[in-house]
């Protein structure tokens, strides 16, 4: 293998996975920065408050995306496995 061919392979893993996190990072952020603003409105400071929305939020996003990121995963393997005789080279 070249190493052309395993910077690639590498960047190329490195964005499926920044985009496999997208869904939920982006929702945890979210409900994170609306609870934030709860919290300083109502002057309620409490720290565990924030981390059961947070990881419900998380979950529904995860189960929500989930067919979507099956198949970014699927596609990324497939392409690897028919790919696999140009990477042993």
């Amino acid at each position: 293998m070249s190493p052309e061919m395993v910077i690639g392979f590498a960047r190329q893993s490195i964005e499926l996975t920044l985009m496999l996190c997208l869904p939920m990072m982006g929702v945890g952020m979210i409900v994170g920065i609306l609870l934030s603003i709860l919290q300083t409105a109502t002057q309620i400071q409490e720290a565990t408050l924030t981390q059961i929305p947070k990881m419900v939020a998380m979950f529904i996003a995860l189960i929500l995306a989930f067919p979507w990121l099956m198949e970014r995963m699927l596609t990324f393997t497939k392409d690897i496995f028919i790919n696999l005789p140009m990477y042993i080279k």
